[in-house]
């Protein structure tokens, strides 16, 4: 009789679980991988194993429960990681959930509004529109909007509430407002994205006025156009962006093109991007590799990249590594 209260009480708490049409799933991303690298203008390179080249590593939790009349309600609770060091953070700098930390509700009809911590529009859309994906380590794309110091703001919006429209015939619309608070002002983004069959293409825009924490930043605009047609045979990539320092008085012109080639059971990746300032030092920037996947969960990666910043001795980095999604 004792063995068989536990169970029923669990039997109970699976049936108003299933009743509620609600769910909880754990999920994340381990990347690792071995090379060298030397930064543009730098003398030595750096024999290192890094985690997240191709991705930044993360563990995260998110779930759904259906309210009825077709609204649900939604959260995600993501955190990024150091896998070769065990640490948590992309940095010993970053909040705990950096990644997205958020509650909504969405409907089929009316969309969905999430409030909270949230990966921001230009962030989604540099990584659909480049062949290297979301790699901080190897995209030009993303090093160029995000790293070179022509934009302020993290990938990461915090204080943020963000509204994702229905999907229109292939067509969505997104808009994104992060409050001041106290730090220096509010960022504001919009982005409009269409897909139908191989073509497809974004814009997006915002404005930026604070980066996470109490310290003020530049102020900085952003209006970037995406493209991309998949030939079957080769999937081609193409981007603008023109972007404003508004507190430097500095404007940077940034130009980006890539391609995807099926070969195997992988692919092979080529971007090349370029960044041409008002003022300042131009950059131009390299990345070629192969993706080979191992099962649909598991992929290996050998990466090659140079980086030259004018006036400023070529930057080279190269990595092999492995990518386990859960």
């Amino acid at each position: 009789m004792k063995k068989t209260i536990p169970v029923l009480t669990l039997l109970a708490l699976a049936a108003t679980s299933a009743q509620a049409q609600s769910s909880v799933t754990a999920f994340g991303l381990i990347d690792l991988s071995v090379g060298t690298s030397k930064a543009a203008g730098s003398a030595a390179s750096l024999k290192s194993a890094d985690s997240g080249k191709m991705t930044t590593s993360f563990i995260g939790f998110r779930g759904s429960e259906d309210l009825g009349g077709g609204l649900t309600a939604t959260f995600q609770l993501e955190s990024f990681l150091r896998a070769d060091a065990g640490q948590s953070g992309r940095s010993a700098t970053d909040p705990f959930w950096a990644r997205n930390a958020n509650v909504g509700l969405a409907s089929k009809t009316w969309g969905s509004v999430k409030v909270g911590r949230n990966t921001n529009l230009m962030f989604i859309a540099t990584l659909n529109f480049n062949a290297i994906g979301d790699s901080f380590g190897y995209s030009p794309a993303i090093r160029h909007i995000f790293t070179s110091n022509t934009v302020t703001g993290d990938s990461g919006w915090g204080d943020s509430v963000v509204y994702t429209s229905p999907n229109f015939s292939g067509f969505t619309a997104a808009a994104a407002v992060a409050a001041g608070e106290g730090a220096g002002g509010r960022n504001v983004a919009a982005s409009g994205t269409y897909t139908r069959g191989p073509l497809a293409g974004a814009l997006t825009y915002q404005k930026v006025q604070k980066d996470g924490g109490p310290t003020p930043v530049d102020d900085t605009t952003v209006l970037m156009g995406h493209g991309s047609y998949d030939f079957g045979i080769v999937k081609l990539f193409g981007q603008y962006a023109d972007a404003s320092n508004d507190t430097r008085r500095i404007d940077f012109k940034i130009y980006q093109a890539g391609a995807s080639v099926p070969i195997g059971a992988g692919k092979l990746l080529a971007q090349y991007g370029r960044i041409s300032p008002s003022s300042g030092a131009g950059r131009k920037t390299w990345t070629v590799g192969y993706d080979y996947w191992l099962s649909k969960r598991t992929d290996v990666y050998l990466m090659g990249m140079s980086d030259k910043v004018a006036g400023q001795s070529a930057g080279n980095s190269v990595s092999l590594g492995m990518r386990h999604r859960f």
